[in-house]
């Protein structure tokens, strides 16, 4: 009976070798993967530290240059007029030329400024104040906010609300930024199919539409932005939130991955659901508690 027990120990022995090897292993490349996922964060952080440094040190000049290249916009005018008052035509033309390239550089600073500021607020730390906030009325400011662009962008503006309380833990001014830069886009993008007479969803109308969901036990508010605009194609969804990408001419391809960006830091996320000529519906889903 001791033999035959010695014997099972010892085959049992012999049997986890092999298991106990193949487990290390497992461990070990599990380790590895960790430390280099680990350097790769750290690299990306001091990339992200040089790279926002840099920013900063290019947009403080820049806004001298544009501060000096508007005083010289103004010398020019004056000269201008008061070479048109003298009858000189032939010096009135030629600083009107010059005027204009000057108006063409004021212009290009303050777009290279804008792309900065954008890039600054896509590549900086994100610091969240959290504070117990009733979604419902974060709504209702952003659609009292955004009404007069709607209006001009002959766009109706709707709300579509729970009756239940809609309440979560969020960084209230950049969770509005978030739906800021989403509802600007939709106003974008169905003044663009309008005026260019691309295939759409009827009339031009933003939905701005809360509703609770419980998945398994976790609990969540999703903020739908809703229009009737021209939609997407797969090519262009799969796209649309990598920085520097964008279907507008002169955008800065940052909005969408900085909205996407302040749903994730709150532990929650953005989708995307669209088809071609009815519409698109972004939908950013908030953890509640």
């Amino acid at each position: 009976m001791t033999r035959l027990f010695l014997l099972g120990v010892a085959i049992g022995v012999v049997a986890a070798v092999p298991a106990a090897a193949l487990w290390s292993r497992r461990t070990e490349r599990r380790v590895k993967r960790l430390q280099e996922r680990a350097r790769s964060a750290e690299r990306l952080a001091e990339l992200g530290t040089l790279t926002g440094g840099l920013a900063h040190e290019i947009k403080n000049p820049l806004s001298t240059l544009g501060l000096n290249v508007q005083l010289v916009q103004e010398d020019l005018v004056d000269l201008e007029r008061a070479a048109a008052a003298r009858e000189d035509n032939d010096t009135a033309e030629r600083l009107g030329r010059t005027r204009r390239r000057v108006d063409s550089l004021l212009r290009e600073s303050h777009r290279l400024r804008d792309i900065l500021e954008s890039f600054l607020r896509y590549a900086g730390r994100v610091k969240l104040d959290r504070r117990p906030t009733d979604l419902n009325a974060t709504c209702v400011e952003l659609s009292d906010f955004f009404q007069p662009q709607a209006d001009q962008s002959y766009v109706s503006l709707r709300l579509d609300l729970q009756a239940d309380p809609a309440t979560a833990d969020v960084d209230g001014p950049l969770l509005k930024q978030a739906l800021l830069n989403l509802m600007i886009n939709a106003c974008q993008a169905m003044d663009h199919a309008r005026s260019e007479n691309v295939a759409h969803g009827g009339c031009s109308e933003l939905i701005l539409r809360t509703a609770a969901h419980d998945r398994r036990g976790a609990a969540s508010i999703a903020i739908h932005v809703i229009d009737t605009g021209p939609g997407m194609d797969q090519a262009t969804v799969s796209s649309i939130f990598r920085p520097y990408v964008s279907t507008k001419r002169g955008g800065t391809g940052l909005g969408l991955p900085t909205s996407r960006r302040i749903a994730e830091e709150h532990g929650g996320s953005l989708t995307v659901h669209t088809a071609l000529g009815q519409g698109t519906d972004f939908t950013l889903q908030l953890p509640v508690g």
